[in-house]
């Protein structure tokens, strides 16, 4: 469980992954110390993963934005295994997760273009190991994308 100073603390590192200890000890009513003590142990405790740049995709060149829900075939014994180190090497996979349920993966993907996506999508993504059905669903818009704490 987490103190109601590491709380406030959490609110406003997660705002703003730049503020220094001191400055948030100022709107958290701690020492600079203090606040470092508890950033440290927030990290060490494994409550912080990490502090990471989050990429314009499209600043970068890369218009197209896709996920694709894909079903395996389960009747091979290591399907699963084989198929998530071969979506690894994919460099235009953004994000993979797995599921329970009808759909066992979802990979994100970007790519520059729609001819682009075509050539990623039939090189380097059909040709993975173990797919037995496949949906892709073009991104439109990101409405909310946030990992933070309801704090």
């Amino acid at each position: 469980m987490l103190t109601d100073h590491e709380r406030r603390i959490l609110r406003y590192w997660q705002d703003e992954p730049s503020l220094t200890p001191g400055e948030i000890g100022e709107k958290v009513g701690l020492s600079a110390a203090q606040v470092a003590r508890r950033m440290k142990t927030l990290r060490q405790r494994g409550v912080v993963k990490s502090i990471e740049a989050q990429i314009n995709w499209p600043a970068l060149g890369y218009a197209v934005e896709v996920s694709l829900r894909i079903t395996l075939d389960k009747t091979v014994p290591r399907a699963f295994d084989e198929f998530l180190a071969a979506a690894r090497e994919v460099p235009e996979v953004i994000e993979i997760q797995t599921f329970l349920g009808r759909v066992d993966a979802r990979l994100n993907l970007i790519a520059r273009n729609m001819p682009h996506y075509q050539e990623v999508y039939r090189d380097r993504i059909l040709t993975l190991p173990h797919i037995a059905d496949i949906e892709a669903l073009m991104h439109v818009a990101r409405i909310k994308a946030e990992e933070v704490y309801p704090l």
